[in-house]
């Protein structure tokens, strides 16, 4: 078996915002693996800045899983442990290698194209009248759950926003999460959580910042909205600290990106945790390519969870590739007489 990797630079449509900066660009890597005439693309989707993996010795580790490859998924997967973007892109090309074509991964209703996965619409952070703007777009194509990056501008903006939405849609119609990627100051988060709770929300994403586990326990006891952990669980990479931190923290959700938490092996270890301890969560995508969307797209599916899913769309950037993967009434829908597309020799 021989593997190779692979640089990509996905680039955005318009500058995209959360609470940590603006981004007009995303690095990924693919690690290709060819045997007997076959071949398999697992991507690698590091978030820099954000991501347990994002190392000056990345790029090293990334040659050190190819010229290692004979050692096999589940032995790489675990000597990868601190690389969990690595471990993904590898069992997403081994999953690949063996499937009868290269992005069909699980086979599912889905896959079928009889069955859709409901999805949140997102909402980037921006000027408020753009922001606005993405709300009635997201409505207008018939989202029932719609996800707004909270933080980076006014708060008393913010709140208007969500009061917009609710001066026309009620939480039957529209189920609202927000997610403040950490920007909450930890003195003044409660009375910030207490302000949002009048919108009837969902969720709210990561309040405060990561490692702040005595702070956000307190908060997930007397909130009054849910609150769902997703930084919180980056770099946190045993089976016992995992549990140590569910059980510490208690949260209502915990939010799993496969691209994250070490991959689907990594996930369905969250997903136990968490249902032992009666915690909800649901699968996001973390601005993989349509490559790594389809492939997290496939495996939620088979996971029975019937909440609206984070799963992107690939429409936000300009060089990605086609694929059968369309959005439709909020739903996200595998057309499989649609065809993938490449502009890239490496596959």
């Amino acid at each position: 078996m021989k593997a190779t990797y692979h640089k990509y630079i996905l680039n955005f449509k318009r500058p995209s915002g959360t609470s940590r900066g603006v981004m007009t660009e995303k690095e990924t890597w693919f690690i290709v693996l060819e045997k007997d005439g076959k071949k398999g693309i697992g991507e690698c989707g590091i978030l820099r800045g954000l991501s347990a993996d994002d190392r000056p010795d990345y790029e090293t580790k990334l040659q050190w899983t190819c010229d290692n490859i004979h050692l096999g998924e589940k032995q790489l997967w675990e000597a990868l442990i601190e690389f969990p973007s690595i471990q993904f892109g590898v069992e997403m090309a081994f999953q690949s290698l063996a499937s009868e074509t290269p992005f069909l991964l699980f086979s599912s209703d889905f896959t079928k194209g009889e069955k859709s996965i409901e999805i949140n619409g997102l909402v980037w952070m921006g000027e408020e009248s753009f922001m606005k703007q993405q709300i009635e777009e997201k409505l207008a194509d018939g989202f029932r759950c719609v996800k707004l990056k909270i933080g980076a501008i006014d708060f008393d903006k913010e709140l208007q926003l969500l009061r917009y939405i609710r001066q026309y849609f009620t939480p039957e119609q529209v189920e609202i999460r927000v997610d403040a990627n950490g920007a909450f100051d930890v003195t003044l988060a409660l009375y910030k959580l207490n302000q949002l709770s009048g919108f009837k929300l969902h969720s709210i994403e990561q309040p405060i910042q990561k490692n702040n586990t005595d702070r956000m326990s307190e908060l997930c006891e007397i909130t009054p909205i849910p609150i769902a952990l997703d930084e919180e669980l980056i770099g946190v990479f045993s089976l016992e600290e995992k549990e140590a931190l569910l059980q510490k923290i208690k949260p209502q959700y915990i939010i799993l990106k496969p691209s994250f938490v070490g991959g689907f092996r990594g996930a369905k270890e969250w997903i136990l945790l968490a249902e032992k301890y009666n915690i909800g969560w649901w699968i996001t995508s973390a601005l993989e390519s349509n490559i790594g969307l389809n492939a997290i797209a496939q495996w939620t599916f088979l996971q029975h969870n019937l909440m609206p899913q984070g799963l992107g769309t690939g429409a936000l950037y300009t060089n990605n590739f086609d694929c059968p993967l369309q959005v439709s009434e909020g739903q996200l829908w595998y057309k499989k007489e649609l065809n993938w597309k490449f502009d890239f020799e490496f596959f």
